[in-house]
């Protein structure tokens, strides 16, 4: 006798669910697909690929591990949330959930405990840029972060101009033989609206004027200082950016969630 299988009135999977979801996961599948392949292209210009013990050589931030890990993690996420939604995998659809669930909680306790240890954060973000100072012209991404920080926030260091006495090259001790001695790199100097072509040599011996001859010049004041002036004018800015990263993830797990449970509906229907 053959088996019959009848399916219970009104379980079925919403193909608006589905398809949103898969919508919503190829488009980070993509964009995790990109980052990867732009982290692994920088690394293969500076011959990392090649050479992977070259990862650890570098003393400051390898701005490419941005690219690596949030490309990564976008990807596997996308990956499993895009498969999932398309087969109706409720393997996938889950290890999508709890991946994004633990995300959201890390990123809900490091929001925590930034708000409550402000001050050692604030240490750690001078030992970070002081690190990073030392490493300056070991890396061209990392110099580039640099000068980017520097000129964007108009800030020259972590506290001041003389945090640059830390790098070989910009140190004023009698031994250093480089041209740059007592000098800042030219992200520091005060930008002319009359210079068309920038003047990367503005910046030499700079620290061998007094206080008030080179303020006007170059940026006196530390990264550390002007980067926590810019959090607290952006504030609503930047918390409106990280309520709607968090609503977009919620969004997620819901939409998994759902789906998860329409199939279990459907399977046990029959």
């Amino acid at each position: 006798m053959s088996r019959k299988h009848h399916r219970i009135k009104g379980a079925e999977v919403s193909c608006c669910v589905k398809y949103f979801l898969f919508g919503f996961n190829i488009i980070f599948w993509l964009l995790g697909a990109a980052f990867l392949g732009i982290g692994l292209w920088a690394w293969a210009e500076k011959g990392v690929l090649s050479n992977l013990s070259s990862i650890t050589d570098l003393g400051g931030f390898d701005p490419v591990w941005l690219f690596i890990v949030v490309g990564g993690v976008m990807f596997i996420l996308g990956f499993a949330g895009c498969i999932g939604a398309l087969r109706e995998n409720t393997l996938l659809l889950k290890f999508f959930s709890v991946f994004l669930g633990l995300i959201f909680f890390l990123e809900l306790t490091a929001g925590i405990l930034a708000f409550v240890f402000k001050d050692w954060i604030k240490d750690q973000l001078n030992f970070f840029i002081n690190n990073n100072i030392k490493a300056y012209r070991d890396d061209i991404d990392l110099q580039n972060l640099i000068d980017f920080a520097q000129e964007y926030w108009s800030c020259c260091g972590a506290h001041g101009p003389d945090d640059w006495n830390q790098n070989i090259y910009f140190n004023c001790t009698d031994k250093n033989p480089s041209r740059e001695r007592c000098g800042v790199p030219f992200s520091c100097c005060v930008k002319d609206p009359a210079e068309d072509v920038i003047n990367t040599q503005c910046g030499y011996d700079i620290r061998l004027q007094g206080d008030l001859d080179r303020q006007k010049d170059i940026y006196t004041k530390g990264c550390v200082g002007q980067f926590e002036k810019w959090l607290q004018d952006n504030l609503i800015i930047v918390a409106g950016i990280f309520v709607g990263i968090a609503l977009l993830q919620i969004f997620g797990i819901c939409l998994a969630q759902n789906l998860m449970s329409d199939v279990k509906a459907v399977k046990a229907s029959w």
